[in-house]
This record gives structure tokens, sequence and C-alpha cells, in this order.
């Protein structure tokens, strides 16, 4: 029973790690489109004529961030779960159980405190995300994903995280707060066991704060506005469900593995997942500002030496400071070392251009790829020919086998000399979910055919830095600083088009009308199709 228990334990913390943190990151957009299905604007949408022909819409449908707030959820449960098998809270487990179990009270006393516990974490934690999105507020929330300033902070953040798991040194709070909280927790009932909660926050923190910390900023770069709190929800009830629980159960508490030195490796081995996960955000920042420093096999190396890595680790070949003596290897451990290193073995084809769909979001575009033996191209036709070089044609990567331009007007006077119709790509450099659909979608032969032969691809870069030309530097009359290539078309989608997420696919005629209701991510292609047809459909009848 023991050695399954702790099998339990150990898939759980697999899951976590290798689930819960990416399923967070994939839902990171400008407003989250991670996970859903392809969505259209209410059809009670004003439609309306706007300078330069294009229709303007309000986008209503709120089913986008719904399904990112469960995506933040599930990431902050499993990290929860991921949180319990830390050194700094297993232990005190039993502890705090036995606690409400023999305070002399009657056993529904002591499971109702126990409940309150569980309700009081919950809470604290819940306030933390909260005073997340009350300090840094709707708009900053929504602008922090394509911040670079932002983004590089964060890759900082989590690198200190990881060294803090991985044993280099401790982080943790003033002991002047946890004695004061500790004392508080003294005066007995309803505000004692809160302030026992708080000294569980507070004395856990060197191994919670960096779980929190990754949390808080995954789910605050969504956009959504209630992504902080929400993730502190899964979080903290991950966290609370097993003092209730075995407070109810006592008897359960004997069937637990002993504390010992498996739970710093699970410490370790989150070490090794959130320095992998720092890379992401210094790949936005990257891709921002068109330094090229870490194209996608250079990420993709560092990603391989890190998993290896994780993977000699959990084979005990590898060893920090804080670990304990590995006589042998358990049965758990050797399961997730050859997930581990499975996974290091699927990534190691991406050097040479492999397409790697499961993680495509991930990565950085595949056109950054200096040496690719994949071609897109090959899927179907090759795109047309469009002339002259493209305006920014130097300064953003195309999508492998397409050649879009990256400029709405120059765009559109092609589409008026050929008779196409346009499909705008509203898409960042910070935007995973527009990377997966056009790694797992766009490449789909009947949709590639369809992009390339029957319309005019817009690329507009909500997020890019790069600075506009004197001339076309302006102030809208809502007082904003038109500077940047990615201020132009950010301020574009959300003046004409009444949006602020990515991806954004807008079909239009090569007037600049409207053809259809806009939509968002669809990771089904034959659906995309669907909307893909209906364009050229709408097109035709005019």
């Amino acid at each position: 029973m023991l050695s399954k228990l702790k099998l339990l334990l150990f898939v759980v913390a697999a899951l976590a790690l290798f689930v819960g943190f990416p399923a967070v990151v994939l839902s990171q957009d400008t407003v989250s489109t991670a996970g859903v299905q392809f969505t259209t604007v209410s059809a009670d949408t004003v439609v309306t004529k706007v300078p330069e022909k294009v229709t303007r819409i309000q986008k209503t449908d709120n089913r986008q961030e719904k399904r990112s707030l469960w995506a933040i959820f599930i990431a902050g449960l499993l990290g929860g779960f991921a949180a319990l098998l830390m050194p700094c809270i297993y232990p005190m487990l039993p502890m705090t159980v036995s606690f409400f179990t023999k305070s002399g009270d009657d056993r529904r006393t002591g499971v109702s405190k126990a409940l309150i516990y569980g309700f009081s974490i919950i809470s604290i934690y819940v306030i933390i995300g909260l005073l997340v999105t009350v300090l840094f507020g709707a708009d900053a929330l929504n602008g922090l994903s394509t911040n670079g300033i932002f983004n590089f902070f964060f890759f900082l953040l989590l690198v200190v995280f990881a060294a803090s798991f991985l044993g280099a040194f401790e982080l943790t709070l003033p002991n002047s707060w946890i004695n004061k909280m500790d004392a508080n927790s003294n005066r007995g009932g309803w505000a004692g066991i809160f302030f026992m909660a708080a000294t569980l926050a507070l004395v856990s923190f060197s191994c919670t704060g960096p779980i929190i910390g990754g949390l808080l900023v995954q789910a605050a770069t969504t956009g959504a506005l209630l992504g902080p709190a929400v993730g502190m929800f899964g979080f903290s009830f991950a966290l609370a469900i097993p003092f209730a629980l075995f407070a109810m159960f006592p008897s359960l508490m004997a069937s637990l593995p002993r504390s010992g030195g498996w739970l710093n490796s699970v410490k370790v081995m989150l070490g090794f997942l959130e320095l992998a996960l720092a890379f992401k955000f210094l790949s936005n920042v990257d891709l921002a500002y068109h330094w090229h420093f870490l194209d996608r096999e250079v990420f993709l190396v560092l990603w391989i030496a890190i998993a290896a890595l994780a993977g000699l680790y959990l084979l005990g070949k590898l060893k920090f400071a804080h670990d304990s003596e590995l006589s042998h290897i358990s049965v758990p451990r050797l399961f997730v070392a050859i997930v581990v290193f499975a996974f290091t073995i699927y990534l190691v084809p991406g050097l040479w251009g492999a397409p790697l769909k499961s993680i495509s979001a991930l990565l950085p575009p595949q056109s950054t790829q200096d040496f690719d033996l994949y071609t897109v191209g090959s899927a179907g036709a090759k795109p047309a020919d469009d002339g002259p070089v493209h305006k920014y044609a130097n300064l953003f990567d195309k999508p492998k086998g397409f050649n879009p331009y990256f400029d709405y007007d120059e765009g559109m006077a092609y589409a008026k000399k050929v008779h196409k119709p346009v499909m705008i790509d509203f898409t960042g450099h910070a935007c995973v979910n527009c990377r997966k659909m056009e790694a797992n979608v766009w490449t789909d032969k009947t949709v590639y055919q369809r992009i390339t032969q029957d319309y005019v691809l817009i690329q507009l870069y909500v997020d890019d830095k790069t600075d506009l030309a004197a001339n076309e530097q302006t102030t809208t009359l809502q007082g904003r600083h038109i500077k940047t290539i990615g201020n132009k078309w950010s301020d574009l989608e959300a003046t004409k088009f009444q949006a602020n997420s990515q991806p954004f696919y807008v079909l239009l005629d090569n007037e600049g009308n409207l053809l259809v209701q806009p939509g968002g991510a669809d990771y089904d292609p034959v659906n995309y199709l669907k909307f893909l047809d209906s364009g050229v459909k709408a097109y035709a009848g005019k």
C-alpha cells in the first residue's frame, strides 16, 4: 500500500511538472484563447463604416476568457499538489492534522476546525491573487505579456526561483512576520485558526514562493482580469484539501509515505522546470526586439540540456547540496526518469527542423531555425509571387511556406490589384497560441492551400518594439502615442475591431469590408477551414 501511494504521489508531481505550468504558458496571450474552440462575435454586434473602410465590430463573446480561467485554475491545482510534496509542507501535514484531532475537542469540533483551517488557507492565497489584480489593474495585466521589460524581469525572476529550488539559497520571509503570526495563532477561536494558516503560508514560503511566483507571473500575463485570483484559488484548494481530508479520516495518515530525500527530489525537479520555462520569457523579449540570440535551435539546445540533466539527476548521477545519499533507484523515480529522457529524445529532431507540434506553442517560430530539413511548403502549392520585397519583411520571420504582408496598407493595395479577399492575422511575438496555430493548423494541406491561394495574408504584430519612421509616429485622439510598429497595429485592432486578443483573424474584401465575423484560435483544421471557406464564399457573392 505504501509503495502504491508513493507511486501515486510521484505521478501527481510529474503531472504538475510536465502539464500544469506549461498549461498556463499555453494560455498566455494578450487576452488568452488557450484551449478554446473557434469562436465568433455575436450577431448582435454593431457594424458601421469607419475610416479606411474597415468594419467596426463589438466583440461580446467572453468564452475565450472563461476557458482561459479554467486552464489557469487547473494549472494552479496541479501546482498546489506539487507544493504539497515540498519538504517545507509535507512534514507539517501530520503535525497540523494531529493538532486538530488531539486538541481535546470532540471529533466533530476537530473536523470543523480543520475545515476552517482549510478555508483560511484558500482565502489567504486568493487575497494575494486579488491584490495582484488591484495593484496592476486590468489594462496593465493585458499589457504584461507583450512588455519586453516585464518579460525580461520575469525571466530573471524564474531563474532566481529555479536557483532556490536547486539549493543555491533559501527564499525566506522576515522572522518577525512569522513570529507575529505564530503569536496571534494562540488567540483561539476562528481568528487563531486563521493565523495558524497564515503562519503555514509564511513558514512554507521557501518552497511555495517560487511556485506561487511562477503561477502569478503566468496568470497575470494571460490578461484575464481574474487570472491571478483564480490561479491562487486552484493552488490553495489543492493545498487545503489534504488538511481537511486527513482531519476527517485520521486513519489515512498511516498510509502516507514517510518524509525523506524524495521530497527534496521533487523540489529540485521543479527547479529544472522553472529554469526551462524562464527561457520562454527571454524568447518573448528576443523576438520582440529582433535580437536573434535565442533562435529555435538555441532554445531547443538549452531545453535538451536541462531535460537531460534532470534525467541524470533522477538516476542519481547528479547531486545537489541538500540531497540525501541515494543507495538505489526506486521504481517511481525510474518511471519519472523514463518520461524525462523520452521528452529529451523527442526534442532532438527539432534541431533539424522537426515541427515538434505538441510543444510548438512554447518554441520560437520555425522560421528562426537556421538549419531546417522540414519544409511546410511541401504540404501544398507554393505561395503566390507577391512581387517586390514586402515592407518590414526584414524584421519579421515568415511562417514556413507563407509570404505574408506585414503592413496593412501595402497588403490591401495588393489585394485590390489581384482581386482577392484579405486575411488579417493580428498576432504577436509573445503569443503562444499564434505559434500553435501556425505550426498545427496552418500546415494542414487544405488550410495551407486556402490561405496561400485564395487570400492575401497580412500579419500584424501588435507587440513589436521597432520604432516607426518619424513621419509615421503620431498621437491618437484618445491620447495614445503611436511610436512603434506594435503600437500601430494594436491601435488598429482596438479601434477598428474593438478587440485586443491574439490570434485574431479578420476576413475582409479588398475594399476593407468585413466578410464574416472574426474569431480566435481553433486547433481543429476542419473547423478553421470552414471559417476560411465562409470568407471565400462571402467574397464570391459580392
